[in-house]
């Protein structure tokens, strides 16, 4: 694997030469979460499924219980229990008996069924697929977004590194990443991660990172007339340039200080409204807001289906990913770059791996950097705040397809299920996504 000098790269995921005929491959997805839910690792789970089913495979989901069933995808959930029918978010100790439930399931459907490739996501999942490959000699994928105990810590499901409870499961962790043959990343900075810090050889690593469906992320998805009834209807003013924030709501993803760089902007002008979409948490930070004084400049949508996420962020003029988050793709901001917003984030090697030279970053990670760098961008000009978008547009088609992902993942799965060399990963940065 080769990586330029400034981190950019065209995965190709076809291999050099010869090999078998493509075929079509049953593929087993775990996904040890409640699958649906319109947030992170659920929209990456549901992109790869649906571009692999379009390319000819056949793709089955094994998930917790609850959750939605989307996109038409064959969802198979475990068996539930009585209590706890809800969407969790991030580390929950109820995941310990769905865990075993799932394993169950996915004990059964691997011996009846035979698929071709199991393809894991998150640690539960890579630790039960690593189980059924060896009781089973199906060959494994392991898709990784992000470090479990980072996002313990994200999540204070751990106090932080002086827990009790982090040496076991660091120590778990990467036994988990060290087993699988094939790791995919969603980004170029968790291929570092599972490198530098989890000791798991260069050559195993495939970065497939988090893309976008260019055209249903569209800036032209609504009319002028459209936008301004479903302005109307949420509550936020038609003559004030909007931003606009769709994810979770949590300390991890920047919320509240997200909140607190607002009131700082307010303090020094008032020419803005913020679109606050996501969930959970909507009514402590509704409280929040209060107390800061900027309940009036900001809009709480609480969630927002996946398939309406397009309607919604064309309401935007600029967008805001304050992610702190150290470990963790970033997907969010793929979305509002198709959407051709200008995108203030922090300076984090994810943010600067999707963004490039064309994000608005602030420097440090705090609310008054933040502030400082939106109200920047609001004093941009319209001209200039469309051409930054358009550039962004550009990156995001040119770097961030599904379908160029969705091929390298099929030439893995080649190689693996008929015992060839893994492809060769081709890295470089292409001219037209070049500043100049």
């Amino acid at each position: 694997m080769t990586v330029s000098s400034e981190g950019e790269r065209d995965v190709t995921g076809v291999p050099e030469s010869g090999g078998a005929s493509r075929r079509s491959y049953k593929i087993l997805m775990l996904a040890p979460t409640m699958f649906f839910a319109d947030y992170g690792c659920h929209v990456r789970i549901l992109e790869e499924a649906v571009i692999l089913r379009k390319l000819g495979h056949r793709v089955t989901i094994l998930a917790y219980p609850n959750g939605r069933d989307v996109a038409g995808l064959d969802v198979r959930r475990c068996w539930g229990v009585p209590f706890n029918y809800r969407v969790v978010v991030g580390s929950s100790r109820h995941k310990l008996y769905l865990d075993v439930m799932l394993a169950l399931k996915a004990t059964w459907h691997v011996l009846r069924d035979k698929p071709d490739i199991i393809h894991a996501h998150l640690h539960e999942g890579g630790l039960l697929g690593w189980f059924l490959s060896k009781l089973s000699g199906i060959p494994l994928v392991f898709d990784f977004q992000g470090s479990l105990t980072s996002e313990m810590i994200d999540h204070h499901f751990l106090r932080g590194e002086d827990s009790w409870a982090y040496r076991p499961l660091l120590w778990l962790e990467t036994r988990i990443d060290q087993a699988a043959p094939v790791l995919l990343t969603s980004s170029q900075h968790a291929a570092n991660l599972l490198k530098q810090k989890f000791g798991v050889p260069e050559e195993r690593i495939y970065p497939t990172p988090d893309c976008v469906n260019a055209d249903a992320f569209s800036p032209g998805v609504l009319s002028e007339g459209e936008k301004e009834r479903l302005k109307r209807e949420l509550g936020v003013p038609l003559n004030r340039p909007v931003i606009v924030y769709l994810g979770l709501l949590a300390e991890y993803q920047g919320t509240g200080l997200l909140l607190k760089a607002i009131q700082q902007l307010k303090s020094e002008r008032a020419d803005f409204h913020l679109l606050l979409m996501g969930y959970p948490n909507v009514e402590h930070y509704q409280a929040r807001a209060a107390e800061l004084g900027v309940s009036d400049v900001v809009t709480f949508t609480g969630k927002i289906p996946y398939e309406d996420a397009p309607r919604y962020l064309a309401l935007g003029d600029v967008a805001v990913a304050p992610k702190v988050s150290a470990t963790e793709g970033s997907g969010k901001i793929l979305n509002y770059m198709s959407m051709a917003l200008p995108t203030v984030a922090f300076d984090t090697p994810v943010s600067r791996e999707y963004l490039g030279d064309w994000g608005l970053y602030a420097p440090e990670r705090t609310a008054s950097a933040l502030a400082t760098t939106l109200g920047r961008t609001l004093t941009m000009s319209l001209d200039e705040r469309g051409a930054l978008g358009q550039r962004l547009r550009e990156r995001v088609m040119v770097l961030f397809s599904w379908e160029r992902t969705g091929e390298q993942m099929v030439a893995v799965y080649q190689a693996l299920a008929h015992g060839e060399p893994l492809p060769r990963v081709l890295v470089k940065r292409p001219a037209s996504a070049q500043r100049g």
